[in-house]
């Protein structure tokens, strides 16, 4: 298979800007390519960007299709749920994304938050999608995608950390064939060790054999590229079936436990835990269901609703931030631009139209789209191959999936799932920023117990720390005859009975009271708070007899001071005028303003301590 052509490139260059210009008329070109990104690419398609996307889609469906029967198994749902999930995103992303290698279904961690807050009820698995999709269609209507900013690098370092140990343990139970193993995860690690002596050999011997194969698979597929239209036709053809086969390691891994399942069977022996039977079919296209009986029992929409409780918020907002995270990495590495909002909208109508099929809710997946992107995919079409292969083995193939031990589906979540875990991003924070431990700790700690708990307590120690340097920001202080303050970042109301305190402290309770001088150069804005406070520190300096002078003020920040109308407000445009003013006697002259600073009061002048 040859590289992408280098006009691929250009395909990405060429419909970026339409992502991210301003809008223009509602009905206008632009505004339409805008929200049908499909219109910005395919008048252009080629007949050898088809033969890539069609590599690119068979690669990825060949290694969604038996993700999507294991993810099932974490989110709790029946196998087929998960082959539900996997293919309304690829059609849906074909006329909406922005990513020509993101790739939208079933992920492990959007399986454990469904398995969380669904009860292991495909009802409710289902509901849940169709609520998230209209909370991430909202959100991009309104342009609110800016609110990911909020959760820290190291909040979801913290959780997917946490989730990659959550979902990789939960899969042990399987890969030794153990049953009646609880799934919450404090209690699955105590009946796991309680209940190991009850481990099937065949299963641990099948699950551990598919791990080492797909691991190995993985090493030659890391370290083998692509071969090349140059090289000769041996050498090609040798490379291309080691590539392809390592690329489709987990297709071929699980087909392969499912023959030897098989020929067990067929003798009469049951060594293995099967997938046992699997609706069979295209899933039913119907509303998603806004109430549910169980045990003679009707639940109503309002009460399902109260059951999800905070999985509403969690779901849709991690959905998004795990999809805009893989197309914004995918993006940079590839030189193209994404548009958040715009994912936002192929996000959730991907969910909306999911659960008219029984779809739950699905992301963007990290694993599929390495997959796409290194097969070399041209377009979002490779979707469409992958969408239509999931069909055809709904249609065709689920008797077969009966065979699929599950301790070789284990074998492919833990294996899937093991990257997650971001060893050196411990290391990385303590040689950068410490204190950005914290959060992270708090996340990966609190989300063994709940999800929700991890994920809010990290976010608000992240807001915490955030909130303290802007109440505390670091000061430069030169200490002298005159004291000179420089704050390090920008001026806003919490930190202003700080900086009040230092120059209490450091200026007017020395002995004798000494001038100030408060550099301002990195202090873009400031609101009414600190105009106050400022105020009332140069009654202070006044009231001790000495002065407090403000250099390198923006010209922004110089307009606002001078409508406060300050008494003893004096302002110069050097740190040496502001000294030698100072160490003469205050109140002497007073200061001009350079005419080119303030252009609506030019030739103004600046109140000195002896006006009235």
């Amino acid at each position: 298979m040859s590289p992408r052509p280098s006009s691929v490139k250009g395909l990405g260059q060429a419909r970026s800007p339409s992502l991210v210009m301003a809008p223009d008329t509602c009905c206008s070109g632009a505004a339409l390519k805008r929200r049908l990104p499909v219109l910005a690419w395919l008048p252009d398609y080629s007949l050898q960007w088809l033969r890539l996307d069609f590599i690119a889609g068979l690669s990825v469906g060949l290694t969604v299709i038996p993700q999507a029967l294991a993810y099932a198994e974490v989110a709790g749902l029946p196998p087929q749920y998960g082959l539900y999930s996997a293919f309304m995103g690829c059609f849906v992303y074909f006329f909406l994304g922005t990513s020509r290698d993101v790739t939208l279904g079933p992920t492990a961690i959007m399986s454990l938050l469904v398995s969380f807050y669904t009860f292991r009820e495909p009802a409710y698995a289902v509901l849940l999608a169709f609520l998230s999709g209209c909370i991430q269609l909202a959100m991009g209507l309104l342009h609110l995608g800016f609110l990911l900013d909020f959760i820290s690098s190291p909040v979801i370092n913290g959780f997917t950390s946490a989730a990659s140990i959550t979902i990789g343990f939960g899969q042990i139970k399987n890969l030794l064939g153990l049953q009646n193993i609880p799934r919450q995860f404090f209690l699955q690690v105590y009946h796991t060790f309680l209940h190991i002596g009850e481990t099937r050999v065949g299963d641990a011997v099948l699950g551990l054999a598919c791990m080492a194969l797909l691991l190995v698979l993985k090493l030659m597929r890391e370290h083998m590229p692509p071969p090349h239209p140059e090289m000769p036709l041996g050498v090609k053809f040798s490379r291309g079936l080691v590539w392809t086969v390592a690329t489709a390691r987990n297709a071929l891994v699980v087909s392969f436990a499912a023959l030897i399942a098989y020929a067990f069977e067929v003798t009469g022996s049951h060594p293995f835990v099967l997938t046992g039977k699997i609706a069979e079919g295209l899933p039913p296209v119907r509303a998603p269901p806004f109430s549910v009986t169980t045990d003679n029992k009707t639940i109503s929409f309002s009460e399902m609703v109260q059951d999800m409780g905070a999985g509403l918020a969690v779901v849709p907002l991690m959905g998004l931030l795990e999809t805009i995270a893989v197309a914004k990495s995918f993006a940079s590495q590839n030189n193209y631009r994404i548009d958040a909002n715009q994912e936002l909208l192929a996000m959730g109508l991907t969910n909306v139209l999911g659960s008219l099929v029984s779809s739950y809710p699905v992301t963007g997946s990290f694993g599929r789209t390495a997959v796409n992107a290194q097969t070399g995919v041209c377009t979002p079409a490779g979707g469409l191959v992958t969408g239509v292969l999931v069909l055809l083995s709904l249609d065709f193939l689920t008797s077969l999936f009966y065979y699929i031990p599950k301790s070789a589906l284990a074998a492919v979540i833990i294996t899937a799932v093991a990257p997650l875990f971001d060893v050196k991003i411990f290391g990385r924070l303590w040689r950068v920023q410490r204190l950005d431990l914290l959060p992270l700790c708090v996340t990966f700690l609190l989300s063994f117990w709940e999800i929700q708990y991890g994920i809010l307590a990290g976010t608000l120690v992240s807001l915490l720390i955030l909130l303290h340097s802007a109440a505390r920001p670091k000061t430069q202080v030169s200490e002298g005859q005159i004291l000179v303050l420089q704050p390090a970042s920008g001026l806003h109301f919490p930190a202003i009975d700080a900086l009040r305190e230092a120059m209490t402290n450091r200026a007017l309770e020395a002995s004798p009271p000494r001038s100030a001088v408060l550099e301002c150069t990195h202090v873009s804005s400031i609101d009414y708070t600190v105009i106050a406070g400022l105020g009332e520190l140069l009654m202070d300096f006044q009231k001790k007899g000495v002065a407090l002078a403000f250099v390198g003020l923006q010209v922004p920040v110089l307009r606002t001071l001078l409508a406060a109308d300050l008494k003893g407000f004096r302002y110069f445009t050097t740190l040496e005028e502001a000294e030698k003013f100072l160490e003469q006697e205050p109140g002497t002259q007073p200061c001009i303003i350079h005419e080119d600073a303030v252009p609506e009061r030019r030739g103004s002048l600046l109140k000195s301590p002896s006006d009235p």
